[in-house]
């Protein structure tokens, strides 16, 4: 088994304290030599992940005309 690693808590609404603190994950997502920074929150538990459209846009994975 390999080494754990922790990922910082970040509070997402500073009115809300510890109700609003979500693990959040810094990476780089690349497709076709475009590349964009990018956090994404830290799930271990879901099933189904999403990538935010206009971030598929951005990097040009989504097609934006008729296919």
């Amino acid at each position: 088994m390999t080494d754990a690693l922790r990922y910082p808590y970040v509070a997402a609404d500073s009115e809300l304290g510890e109700a609003s603190l979500r693990p959040f994950l810094p990476l780089t997502l690349t497709h076709q030599g475009h590349s964009i920074e990018a956090v994404g929150l830290l799930d271990t538990g879901a099933m189904v992940n999403v990538l935010p459209y206009q971030l598929g846009i951005d990097l040009g994975a989504i097609c934006t005309k008729t296919c």
